[in-house]
């Protein structure tokens, strides 16, 4: 029968198969709901190459889509790419841009007729298991999907240029963090330079990481070109007890820096300096607060650039974790599919000391850590006893069993469960396609499954090329929001060429009288004036013209006591002027910024600058409005929270509502998990009655059953001997006769008191099982009503306001800063800041 969706959709598991028996481990056929909890203590996928290991991590990965639940995926093969491959309609033209040529010729078939036929094997395959369109329609709206293509612009492309900078103050603060951190990135910077090196002999390697060490601990960032720089000339005198140019003569560290110098100029390596920043929370959740699937694939790079990249994001994800509250509840997920190679059982290369920490530390921050592969003999199975679920598919070689045995044994002794190795050496010889043993520390004994049929289009691995294609339409760049326009006349005279900032109330100025544009020298001489850096020009024609502004800063103290909420804060305000015509309340209409200009001290050669306004040009105005500032600070600049109503949760004083909304979703897994439990344990004895009840139900059927049968066999035989002794005795009936006719008759009565004892087993036994589908009704009924309301698309919003404490606002300064806009031909002007 086809499991129906109401049988998986539960809160909190993974819906990843269903039982199945193998070499005498009984399987019902039931679903296999994993607990998506258990992931916290992180899983090992293990299977040769057409076991369905793809398959069984892309339904991890979907399952944790339709929780909600974010992941970085580190994709070696392409493989995992599949998941953008979902198509809700299940068409044939959805399909007909990913199918194999190759595989529809091999087929006879065209792309076309190839295309249908695929359609038609997904749409059966997720009905056989309880599956639709809707399934995936909900697993993509829950999720952002992303590839990025690091060192390639294919996909969305990563910069790693910030990827040393500073790590935070809990790592510095470890001082063993602290050092494996900068080993890892040192030995990922060399790799990638085709060094290899050892950290204790490698004089490379030592400088570098004291260099990183240097800078870290001082909380200064570094870029390669600042690091190429301190390789040449160190900011220290000495390494140990010896100076630098005898530990590494100058010469020496030249050629060093020229080799990365070289990388870093080589335009192969220009794609690794541009893109998104390597960011953990931005790879997770998107501005808004919904979580992503970030796959990163790096199956064009070579193994260097490979363990550079992947060294560098395990320390970022590191990095991010230790930023994070501690919780229970499963926040992240951090897959890498074929790990092959990245945690050696021997060798260290640099991106195993990183791995091996988040395996020992990430389960107290909610990260579970998921690996797969189909080589088992390269695995540290030492580091990998601290994964508690492992996934086991058809193994090739008996040295693979032999190594993943031995990963399952060291598992069971850190968690000091029991192993019956000959058991399970039985079980993993009879495993087919797509059936998996699942040894989970958390259950009480293993299983074996067949998975479910995947929702994303199992195409294989997916090229740069097909990549690009597929996110065509995502990294297109979205129009970008229509900027403030508005019509300057007349035109504007020649500019002059000299554009310095001149001292306050220069006459001589470029701002004098007869400067084209009007006076920067009008301005009073005890009023400060700054240029802001112009960052746009639309084309070479344009004319930009600098228009002067009142830009004020306050020093304001929010306070509100039953929030937790104590904080100063600096906050920028800017009066746009752009006429005489200046109001009496001069900061009606001023903006709020978070932050202040960048600002210049010379203008671009070609700036002009608008005449200054009446108003702006006495001294006593200047005072009357900081007096103003004041009262418009603390009428118009509150600081604003928001409140999630249902729980009662504020944002912190510099939260985004898209961070809250991350933040919120632990509060809510905690949430959950508590109230799933309370739940189980609140229907767990109702379900163990009945269930009893059904057994002795069962146990009773099969007795009056037996019973029955066996009456009825004496019934036939008395009634048959009774027959008999009528047919060959006297004609006139004898007493004996009349004994046996008797017995004929209460043997019929037993036999009829045994089928009504039969039926009122049965109808026993029905009545239990009716009384488990209410049950389970009224359960499935309670875990949908709990799964909708522990939603954070589901909560409510509002916004709170806290005014500055008035005592304590101080204006810190009022000076005109002068904003560029940029002009063309036609007169349209737009900010140019």
């Amino acid at each position: 029968m086809e499991p129906n969706s109401q049988d998986f959709e539960k809160l909190g598991v993974f819906y990843l198969g269903k039982r199945k028996e193998v070499s005498g481990m009984p399987g019902d056929g039931e679903l296999l709901l994993y607990d998506s909890k258990d992931l916290t203590t992180h899983a090992v996928v293990v299977g040769m190459t057409g076991s369905g290991k793809t398959g069984l991590c892309v339904n991890l990965l979907e399952e944790a889509a339709l929780d909600r639940i974010p992941a970085i995926v580190i994709d070696p093969k392409g493989d995992i790419s599949n998941l953008l491959l979902t198509f809700p309609n299940l068409k044939p033209e959805d399909f007909l841009p990913w199918v194999d040529p190759g595989q529809a010729s091999r087929q006879g078939q065209s792309r076309e007729e190839f295309a249908q036929s695929e359609s038609e094997k997904w749409k059966n395959g997720l009905a056989s298991w309880g599956q639709t369109g809707e399934r995936i329609r909900a697993m993509r709206e829950n999720v952002e999907m992303r590839v990025y293509t690091p060192g390639s612009t294919a996909g969305r492309p990563v910069t790693i240029l910030k990827s040393f900078g500073a790590p935070t103050q809990e790592l510095l603060d470890d001082s063993d963090l602290l050092r494996e951190r900068i080993s890892s990135a040192t030995s990922g910077l060399l790799s990638l330079l085709g060094i290899d090196v050892d950290p204790i002999r490698s004089r490379e390697h030592i400088l570098v990481s004291k260099i990183l060490e240097h800078s870290w601990t001082q909380r200064k960032d570094l870029d390669l070109g600042q690091l190429i720089g301190q390789i040449k000339s160190p900011p220290f005198t000495a390494v140990g007890i010896m100076e630098i140019d005898e530990f590494y003569p100058a010469k020496d560290r030249g050629e060093l820096a020229m080799t990365l110098n070289n990388l870093l100029a080589s335009p192969s390596f220009g794609n690794w300096l541009t893109g998104e920043t390597l960011d953990v929370k931005k790879l997770l959740h998107n501005e808004d607060g919904k979580p992503c699937i970030s796959i990163l694939s790096i199956s064009h790079l070579s193994d260097g650039e490979r363990m550079f990249f992947v060294t560098i994001l395990l320390n970022e994800v590191l990095a991010w974790m230790r930023s994070q509250a501690g919780t229970s509840s499963l926040r992240a997920l951090l897959y890498m599919d074929e790990v092959f190679g990245y945690f050696p059982p021997v060798k260290n290369p640099p991106s195993k000391t990183p791995m091996l920490t988040l395996l020992k530390q990430a389960r107290a921050y909610g990260l579970g850590v998921v690996l797969a592969t189909q080589n088992p003999v390269d695995l540290d199975y030492k580091g990998l006893s601290n994964a508690v679920t492992w996934f086991l598919g058809r193994l090739q070689t008996e040295r693979d069993k032999a190594r993943v045995i031995e990963g399952l044994e060291g598992a069971a002794a850190q968690t000091g469960s029991s192993f019956d190795k000959s058991r399970m050496e039985q079980i993993l010889a009879g495993l087919s396609n797509r059936v998996f043993l699942m040894n989970n520390v958390h259950d009480d004994h293993p299983v074996v499954f067949e998975t479910r049929w995947a929702m994303s289009y199992l195409r294989g691995p997916m090229t740069r090329q097909q990549i690009q294609q597929l996110l065509k339409t995502e990294l297109a760049t979205p129009a970008a929001a229509q900027p403030e326009t508005w019509t300057v006349t007349p035109p504007m005279p020649e500019p002059e060429s000299t554009k310095e900032l001149p001292s306050a109330g220069d006459p001589n100025g470029p701002g004098a009288t007869n400067a084209p544009g009007g006076s920067r020298g009008l301005i009073p001489s005890d009023v400060k004036q700054s240029l802001v850096a112009a960052i746009r020009k639309n084309s070479a024609a344009d004319r930009l013209l600098y228009r002067p502004a009142l830009w004020g800063r306050g020093r304001l103290h929010y306070v509100k006591t039953p929030l937790n909420i104590d904080v100063w804060a600096d906050r920028f305000v800017v009066r746009s002027i752009r006429d005489d015509s200046l109001p009496l309340k001069i900061w009606d209409g001023s903006e709020v910024l978070n932050a202040t200009f960048d600002f210049v001290d010379i203008a671009p050669e070609s700036a002009e600058f608008a005449a200054v306004p009446a108003a702006m040009q006495s001294s006593k105005n200047y005072r009357a409005w900081a007096k103003d500032f004041v009262d418009h600070l603390y009428q118009n600049v509150p600081l604003k929270v928001t409140k999630c109503v249902e729980l009662g949760i504020f944002s912190g004083p510099d939260e985004t509502l898209g961070e809250f909304k991350v933040r919120l979703e632990t509060v809510v897994s905690e949430q959950r998990d508590t109230a799933k439990e309370k739940l189980q344990q609140k229907y767990a004895q109702k379900f163990q009655t009945v269930r009893n009840e059904i057994s002795r139900g069962l146990e009773r059927v099969e007795r009056e059953q037996s019973q029955l049968k066996s009456k009825r066999l004496d019934s036939i035989l008395t009634v048959g001997t009774s027959i008999m002794g009528a047919l060959l005795g006297r004609k006139r009936i004898s007493s004996a006769n009349a004994g046996r006719a008797s017995s004929s008759m209460k043997s019929i009565k037993r036999y009829s008191d045994e089928s009504k004892d039969l039926s009122e087993a049965n109808d026993s036994l029905e009545d239990a099982q009716k009384t488990l589908r209410d049950l389970e009704s009224e359960f499935n009924r309670e875990h949908s009503e709990l799964a909708n309301k522990l939603q954070v698309e589901q909560l409510t919003y509002s916004e709170v306001e806290i005014p500055p404490r008035k005592g304590d606002m101080a204006v810190e300064e009022i000076r005109v800063v002068w904003l560029p806009t940029s002009i063309d031909i036609s007169g349209a002007a737009v900010l140019a800041y």
